[in-house]
């Protein structure tokens, strides 16, 4: 789950991580009255996307007639397809340095990464593109933790001023301390900046591991369902996991393996897959139709491609799934249908006696020729 920048800020305020004077808008008047509390104002876009800065989604105001004039010009505009609904009405800050931190899972290491840079207010992958040696990192052991003198180390990567340093290790250590305590895959400040009031927290960015938000019923109802996001939060309600792409061709697949050897084999032979949606072992047919339904929810998908390898999934389950949810729904594309493994004699009968519009193969490769050839490339 990934936090918008007010929300990440909001929970570092909890911590103790100083962060400017600011106050969320939903319209241009709310923008308004909160330049008029604070004064001179930086105008942010809320979106779920990088790349705000030069979409021209901040804007600086000057005077609260302007914040509110900044906001007209940024509520409705579209960051990488994503319409703007909300705006973060931050207090302009004099900014003398700009600083990067950041706590990541390491997978490699199976450990969390803590990342410092005296490069910020930029992408932090370019910063390792074009500048590796101005990246500092360092695994902290997961049982004990960042201890003060490792946090002490990284700062004065980043500040020669002791004072600066150690007000700069106090913030990592609640940086880490929120990484940790909220379950984040992620949890960064950029830019961290150097301001007349000290250090601040100009920008946040948190990404909560969705596997762990029973333990965060407080973080959860943050959650605000974007536009092209009902899919997948359908999807998880039914067990499925599910990512929307481009293509024409919807996928239906058991094992995320499976799932992206299929996606693989279809852009092989020149298709495009519309989505990787993996139902997971032990598939019921209510989960076949809940693939289905949200499938054909997309106008995007020409044709679904049922790959089922049956171990724990039974092919008579997925089998009558699609018996169920194809007499059901008013299903107008071609479905093209490969079971193999377990009951795979009795999914097909199920499929056969069904006299349903489907295309039975027998391979993989046979299966996605056949999506393109009736999906159209």
């Amino acid at each position: 789950m990934n936090l918008y920048e007010y929300q990440a800020k909001e929970i570092f305020k909890k911590y103790g991580i100083p962060v400017p004077e600011e106050e969320l808008a939903r319209n241009p008047e709310e923008a308004e009255r909160i330049a008029q509390r604070i004064g001179k104002v930086v105008v942010k876009a809320q979106v779920l996307v990088g790349g705000r800065g030069k979409a021209g989604g901040i804007k600086l105001a000057e005077t609260p007639e302007d914040a509110r004039k900044k906001a007209e010009e940024i509520l409705g505009m579209e960051i990488k397809g994503i319409p703007v609904r909300k705006v973060l009405v931050s207090e302009a800050c004099t900014i003398k340095s700009e600083a990067y931190m950041g706590v990541v899972v390491d997978r490699k290491e199976k450990k969390p990464c803590v990342m410092v840079s005296p490069e910020g207010g930029v992408d932090i992958e370019e910063v390792a593109r074009k500048s590796p040696e101005k990246i500092f990192k360092l695994h902290p052991d997961p049982v004990y933790g960042l201890l003060p003198h490792q946090a002490r180390e990284l700062c004065f990567k980043l500040y020669e001023d002791p004072k600066l340093a150690q007000e700069a290790s106090s913030i990592l250590l609640k940086l880490y301390k929120v990484f940790v305590e909220t379950d984040a895959s992620l949890a960064e400040i950029n830019p961290l900046a150097l301001t007349d009031k000290g250090l601040i927290a100009l920008d946040a960015k948190i990404v909560v591991d969705d596997n762990a938000l029973f333990r965060h019923p407080d973080i959860e109802e943050k959650r605000e369902i974007e536009p092209g996001e009902e899919k997948e939060i359908k999807a998880k309600e039914h067990g499925l996991s599910y990512i929307k792409l481009t293509g024409n061709i919807g996928c239906v697949v058991n094992g995320a393996g499976l799932a992206m050897a299929t996606m693989d084999m279809i852009k092989h032979f020149g298709g495009e897959p519309a989505n990787f949606l993996d139902i997971g072992g032990s598939s019921s047919p209510e989960k076949v139709r809940a693939a289905m339904e949200i499938l054909l929810s997309d106008e995007n998908v020409k044709v679904v491609w049922f790959n089922i390898f049956g171990g724990i999934t039974r092919c008579d389950d997925v089998a009558q799934g699609m018996v169920q949810a194809l007499r059901e729904m008013d299903v107008k594309v071609p479905v093209v249908v490969r079971l193999t493994g377990t009951n795979e004699d009795k999914g097909r009968k199920i499929l056969e006696d069904s006299n349903l519009p489907v295309y039975p193969v027998a391979s993989m490769e046979e299966g996605a020729k056949k999506a393109i050839e009736l999906g159209g490339k």
